[in-house]
């Protein structure tokens, strides 16, 4: 189980620091949906706000709100002690904070990028930070852009546990709960494209579900309140699933590994009826009936993330 020190704390609302207790200034570099709501967020709760995006225009409406539009990335990052980058990936995050003009404008000042990508392209933009005199937090934003500024909103850190409560005070006007992960720079990241798995998985198998009960005549309406009910029992099972994991005991008590497989059987044989691809499930039909091959029949389907591993 994750240490205290991962535990989210009691959380200001947006606008509810101090102004003695955070700078004043900050800067967002990328103004994507995202984006612009971190900057609006960052308006509301009265900061002095500098963007800049690399397509021009973008910036209009936040400057009419009162943000100062950079003229570029070197000026917007000059502007403040802290920067703020959400673009779609480290790619195009490296694409502005390495050029030689923004890399010298940024030395001595902290950048939080909030882009998601690996945990390994996180390690490797901290180890560019540290060679250029760059303070660097990384980070990842679970929920979306309508979340922004309200408490729906959830941030993961990971990085210099003493930078990150520096700017604590900043990072809590964008709204909901902020977690501090470790040390670890890749951790945000690390978390991030696991429960990315998580969802978009889940979004294939819905979308899936509602091509296979349209073709035999359940409505998409028809079908999403049990849907529903579907994902309501989900939690416990995370739970459960995460305690076999982490003990090594693979419980298939009340439901067995060979039970999954059969009910796996029954949706790819109707989905390919219907000339449906059904090349999701049977990845995981492949992947539980490997584990019966194995021996573990009577092993419960947490049993899995072993044979994925290897």
């Amino acid at each position: 189980m994750p240490s205290h020190e991962h535990e989210p704390q009691p959380q200001p609302r947006p606008g509810s620091a101090p102004p003695d207790a955070r700078p004043s200034t900050v800067t967002v570099l990328g103004l994507g949906p995202m984006g612009r709501a971190l900057a609006a967020a960052f308006l509301d709760a009265g900061l002095d706000v500098t963007v800049w995006n690399r397509t021009p225009g973008r910036d209009r409406e936040l400057v009419e709100r009162g943000a100062t539009g950079a003229d570029s990335a070197e000026a917007a990052v000059a502007a403040s002690g802290l920067t703020v980058v959400c673009v779609v990936d480290y790619d195009a995050a490296d694409a502005v904070l390495r050029r030689a003009p923004v890399a010298d404008a940024l030395k001595g000042r902290t950048v939080v990028n909030l882009c998601a990508d690996t945990p390994g392209r996180a390690r490797d933009t901290a180890v560019w930070a540290a060679e250029h005199g760059v303070r660097y937090l990384d980070g990842a934003i679970m929920t979306p852009t309508t979340t922004i500024g309200t408490p729906h909103a959830v941030f993961l850190h990971s990085g210099p546990r003493e930078l990150y409560d520096e700017h604590r005070a900043v990072l809590d006007l964008l709204g909901g709960t902020h977690t501090h992960l470790g040390t670890d720079i890749g951790r945000a990241a690390a978390y991030d494209v696991a429960l990315l798995d998580i969802f978009w998985t889940a979004m294939s198998g819905y979308a899936h579900a509602l091509a296979l009960a349209k073709a035999e005549g359940v409505s998409a309406r028809e079908l999403a309140p049990f849907a529903q009910g579907i994902g309501a029992i989900l939690p416990p099972l995370f739970e459960e699933l995460a305690t076999d994991v982490d003990d090594g005991s693979f419980s298939g008590e009340g439901n067995p590994i060979t039970s999954a497989v059969s009910t796996m059987a029954h949706v790819v044989s109707l989905s390919e009826a219907h000339g449906i691809d059904a090349a999701v499930m049977r990845a995981a039909e492949g992947q539980a009936r490997r584990a019966i091959g194995r021996g573990h029949a009577t092993d419960g389907f947490s049993r899995v993330t072993q044979i994925v591993a290897r």
